[in-house]
């Protein structure tokens, strides 16, 4: 699972860490780049709204921007105090603790998937078999949104006291080139601060 230090001091500084990244006007245009990417969904013989699979949801800000939008959520999460906020900010979605590395959720059951600064925290070992399993859980053609810290090997955070939250950094083509081996079609990979790639399973 995701570093036992990672969960602790998220668990540890989850009000403060809310405060700080309350402001979700930095990544307003990436989170409607992935809403466009949603395709209306018919199945049999009616019309339902996308089903969002929000992977290290955190306190739950874009599960409930996409439940606002009128989206079927599920949020995952390792961070019970995430989960709790989540679950208040956002009571028209589902919540679940769970990690990433083996979802609990059935294959070709989400039209998107969104891991904004969360797939990071997973070793880079163990990479390319979480993208496949965000691969199983999307249908065809589904939408998956990841957004990662550039850079090269790995880090330890140092924005917290006592922060031990592990990060793995990524360049840009390496990020692609493990979306393209998991079964993932590219569509848009940027490379500033943070590399964001858009793909469709």
């Amino acid at each position: 699972m995701t570093h036992p230090d990672t969960i602790a001091t998220y668990q540890s500084v989850a009000d403060e860490y809310r405060e700080r990244h309350g402001d979700r006007s930095q990544i307003r245009e990436l989170v409607e780049q992935f809403v466009d990417a949603l395709e209306p969904v018919t199945r049999g013989d009616s019309a339902e709204s996308p089903r969002v699979a929000d992977v290290g949801c955190g306190p739950g800000w874009e599960s409930a921007t996409f439940a606002d939008r009128g989206h079927e959520v599920v949020g995952v999460d390792l961070t019970p105090a995430f989960l709790r906020t989540a679950t208040d900010r956002a009571p028209d979605a589902a919540f679940v603790r769970m990690d990433m590395r083996a979802l609990g959720l059935a294959a070709d059951a989400f039209d998107g998937l969104w891991a904004c600064a969360s797939f990071l925290h997973v070793p880079r070992e163990d990479a390319p078999a979480t993208l496949r399993e965000f691969r199983r859980v999307l249908r065809p053609g589904g939408a998956m949104l990841l957004s990662v810290a550039r850079g090269d090997g790995e880090k330890v955070g140092d924005s917290y006291d006592d922060d031990r939250r592990r990060f793995t950094l990524y360049r840009a083509d390496r990020l692609r080139e493990l979306a393209d081996d998991a079964g993932f079609s590219v569509e848009s990979v940027s490379d500033g601060d943070w590399v964001q790639l858009l793909a469709r399973a």
